[in-house]
Order: C-alpha cells, then structure tokens, then sequence
C-alpha cells in the first residue's frame, strides 16, 4: 500500500530516457532496453578501440558495452551515474557487461580489476567514485579482486568535458602513478572506466599499471564516444 503511494505522487522514472516506469520494470526501461546502441566489441578483438590505442598502448583485450551520442540515452544514463549518485546504474551495466566478458576472461585471464581513480579532492565533492560499483559488479560475476589502491591520481584536473580535443590531448606529465609490492607482479589487469573520449586518460593509466614488472593490460569500459 505504501509503495503503491509512492509511485503515485513520487513515480519512478526511467534513468535513460526519463518516461515512467512500468511495474516490472527497474531502473531502465524495456524500451531503452532494446534501443541501447551496443558496440559488439567483445565479438571482435580487432575493434575500433584497440585500433585506437595502437602504438599507444600494448593491450591484450579492450571494449566498450555501448556507443555514447552526444544527448543519447546513453549520455543521460551515464550522467545520472556520474554526476547525480545513481550508483545502481553501474551495477546495471557491470552485470550486464560481464557476461559478454566471461568468455574473454575464460581465454585471457585477467587477475584484477582497476578502476580509474578520482583525485582525492575530487572524491571529497563527489562522495563517490562513478566506476565502483561497475567494477563491483565485474568482479563478482568474474570473480576476480577490485583493487583501488594500486592506481592513483597525484594532481587534481578540472572536468574535461568543457575541454575541446587539443585541451583533452596535451602532451604533459602523467597524473597517475601506482603504487605496488612484489604480489602484484606479472598479473593481467582489466582497467575500467566510463567513457573513452580522446583515449588520453586511459592512455596515461596504463603506462602507469605498465610500470609494474610483468604487468599484461586490458581496457573495458562503459561506453565509446561514436563519431
């Protein structure tokens, strides 16, 4: 009874397109659903974004569940997520996700799972890192370690999303650095984040990870930014 007047003054909404909810329905609606533009690259290795890091990183699997179109649904999905504490959505995408992955883990591997990090300042006025729960969700379906502490961001940086493509791309001095012991030697590790732009973060990440002796990388995200 409660619930039930709750959805009549407080509707629930769809966190994609914002029409109401059904019933039996949670989070996204079945129309989003099958609207959401996916990218298929967990079915060929050779995709668009492993061309985009050639000769920039050496990667042993990279891949992103959706498109992002500037005003899609996916960019208010990931808005939501980002920007206005909608952590569930990660949680949507990492067990989504994962099954496309559970074939690729089974053939390569991957020993952890490292989210990008947010510069302490930052994680201070957010409250929250966007990639936890997607890297949660991950892991418990493939069962491997989230570990948060190895990557980390020594500078703090505005938003980039202001930023036009040369601002994203400057040539500077990494941000990110890792910290490590011996038992994080020559193991294959699977760094997420949101949404590949420029590819310049992720780029500046794994060198970082790279630092470590024996280290193999990977690069799964949520969504790639479709020309």
């Amino acid at each position: 009874m409660l619930k039930d007047l709750l959805n009549l003054f407080f509707p629930k909404v769809c966190l994609a397109c914002k029409e109401h909810l059904l019933a039996n329905e949670n989070i996204v609606c079945t129309t989003c659903r099958h609207h959401f533009p996916l990218t298929l690259h967990s079915e060929n290795q050779n995709n668009e974004i492993i061309r985009k890091f050639y000769g920039r990183l050496t990667l042993e699997h990279a891949s992103a569940l959706l498109y992002f179109h500037k005003n899609g649904i996916v960019q208010e999905l990931i808005h939501n997520l980002k920007y206005k504490n909608r952590q569930e959505i990660g949680t949507l995408l990492g067990e989504w996700y994962a099954e496309d992955l559970k074939n690729i883990h089974a053939e390569l591997s991957f020993d952890a799972i490292i989210p990008v990090p947010l510069h302490k300042k930052r994680m201070r006025e957010r409250g929250y890192n966007q990639m936890t729960t997607f890297g949660q969700a991950l892991s418990k379906s493939l069962q491997i370690p989230l570990c948060e502490n190895i990557l980390h961001r020594d500078s703090y940086a505005k938003t980039q999303t202001k930023k036009n493509f040369l601002e994203r791309t400057e040539t500077k001095k990494s941000v990110f650095d890792v910290d490590f012991t011996e038992k994080d030697h020559h193991k294959h590790y699977l760094l997420i984040d949101d949404v590949i732009t420029t590819g310049s973060t992720l780029e500046q990440c794994g060198k970082a990870i790279l630092k470590i002796p024996g280290a193999k990388l990977s690069i799964v995200c949520m969504a790639y930014t479709h020309s």
